[in-house]
């Protein structure tokens, strides 16, 4: 395992030893930080012996509810994350949205009246836009760009795979299908966005979906069945391979009496921090629900602001029975606070005098822990 530095000014370098990490500390030399994504690092306090960095990079394997990314150098594997997408949830709003609005305008229309003298509003503006992406795709895209952003503060990255899915023309209809023959798939659609914005970050290659399986397979990392599974056999190892892919290539080669085409470089597959990343599902405040209140008044209902000092998301420790519970902010009452887990479940119901901040909210919900059970994994070739 290595351990992220950044230099005094908050430039990444090479990540180091933890022994080394340690040593720093205890001599003064570096303190101690948590990224947003939950990985430590250390801050160094004096000047570094060397700024040159070697080659890192980030590997994305994008999803529709799921997605893997993963930190790679030719030594080391540096970081693997399991991304819980918010395609389900962004979509069920959007739809809850559109049917209280068709209700406010349904109630301010007086359909005892003819038609052309009924309340209807002109349209402001048109709404009618080209290349739209829906809120949904793009949900997905910007949680995917937010990790990448941040694993860009602490790692020196130089390029990002991105796992490129294509589509073909069907001849007989003339429209644009997937490969798998099922038509458009939500992953395919927004890519190019997604890659925009990632150049500003560091140079982005593609990598088709076969590739990246080739790839797997060569440096003998098993991949679950399970899509939903978080566990990094489930798509971080995706994200190893597309990394792996700037230090391991199939090339072709000619000899005298023979040609062909085999895999050259080196590359270590080694433990690194796992975390599992979703985004808080919380509820904006909404002023009209989808009924008026009895007496004009509305009831307070979303937002991340609650009565006990603390917001939505925030991590915090709660005590009661002499148990310890550790998740988030996700309600709270006169009184009391309500903590939930990366799932959004809630682990009880606690007074506001024993819940104590730990973390402030950073809109992104981080778990999981080290993987020191996968052994170190090598590949070496001509």
């Amino acid at each position: 395992m290595r351990v992220p530095v950044v230099s005094k000014e908050g430039v990444p370098l090479m990540p180091t030893k933890p022994s080394r990490a340690r040593r720093w500390l205890k001599e003064g030399k570096a303190v101690q930080k948590w990224s947003d994504v939950g990985v430590f690092y250390v801050q160094l306090t004096v000047e570094p012996s060397d700024t040159q960095t070697q080659e890192v990079a980030v590997g994305v394997d994008p999803g529709k509810h799921f997605s893997g990314v993963a930190v790679q150098s030719a030594k080391a594997t540096l970081f693997m994350a399991h991304l819980i997408l918010p395609f389900e949830t962004v979509k069920k709003r959007m739809e809850q949205r559109r049917t209280m609005r068709r209700t406010r305008r349904s109630r301010r229309i007086n359909r005892n009246v003819p038609f052309k003298f009924r309340n209807h509003r002109s349209s402001r503006f048109s709404n009618r836009k080209g290349h739209k992406l829906p809120p949904s795709i793009r949900a997905n895209r910007q949680l995917e760009l937010r990790v990448v952003r941040e694993l860009a503060v602490i790692f020196p990255i130089s390029t990002i795979v991105w796992e490129y899915v294509r589509a073909d023309v069907d001849l007989t209809s003339g429209r644009r299908t997937a490969r798998s023959g099922r038509g458009f798939s939500p992953v395919m659609v927004g890519q190019r966005w997604a890659i925009q914005q990632m150049e500003e970050i560091a140079p982005v290659v593609q990598l088709q979906g076969w590739k990246t399986a080739n790839l797997r397979r060569e440096l003998g990392l098993s991949k679950s069945g399970n899509k939903g599974e978080a566990t990094p056999e489930s798509h971080a190892v995706d994200g190893i391979a597309l990394a792996s892919s700037q230090f391991v290539r199939y090339e072709s080669f000619h000899g005298t009496n023979v040609r062909g085409h085999r895999w050259k470089g080196s590359v270590c597959i080694t433990p690194a921090p796992f975390r599992v990343i979703r985004r808080p599902p919380i509820c904006r405040r909404q002023l009209h629900l989808l009924q008026p209140a009895q007496g004009g008044k509305r009831r307070k209902y979303g937002g991340t602001v609650n009565r006990n000092g603390f917001r939505k998301g925030d991590f915090v420790r709660a005590s009661r029975a002499g148990r310890q519970y550790w998740g988030w902010v996700s309600g709270d009452t006169a009184r009391q606070v309500s903590v939930s887990d990366i799932n959004w479940k809630r682990l009880g119901q606690f007074s506001a005098s024993k819940v104590q901040l730990l973390a402030p909210n950073t809109n992104l919900l981080v778990s999981g822990a080290s993987n020191p059970t996968r052994p170190a994994l090598c590949s070496s070739r001509a």
